[in-house]
């Protein structure tokens, strides 16, 4: 979520702005550094008016953030999550987001990390 919303503010998007007037007690500087708990990432998740701000580009990236969150991250593992971190990582390509390394490291985990839970 923090690239994502750095990315946003960078450009000051219309959803940049939705997160800076739905978050009223947090610094600007937080919101644009994408700096959000658990609890603040789950009410953008419920609100339906960030989505509608969204351009088509980063509503692609935004669907695919919170694919991986539900169906990869956490306790549940979707069987088709190579394909749901491979489209994560093309949306945030095409949205022109600089990769994490953590992002990375993510992806080269997944094949490593079923191999050693297999044998």
């Amino acid at each position: 979520m923090k690239t994502f919303v750095k990315t946003m503010g960078n450009t000051n998007s219309a959803g940049f702005l939705h997160l800076v007037g739905k978050f009223p007690k947090l610094c600007e500087v937080k919101i644009k550094e994408g700096v959000f708990v658990g609890a603040q990432i789950r009410q953008v998740f419920r609100d339906p008016d960030f989505e509608k701000t969204l351009s088509e580009l980063e509503m692609s990236a935004w669907d695919s953030f919170k694919w991986v969150c539900e169906n990869f991250l956490g306790n549940r593992k979707s069987s088709n999550y190579r394909e749901g971190v491979k489209t994560l990582l093309n949306a945030y390509e095409k949205m022109g987001f600089l990769m994490s390394l953590k992002l990375h490291f993510l992806h080269s985990y997944l094949d490593y990390s079923l191999r050693t839970l297999v044998l």
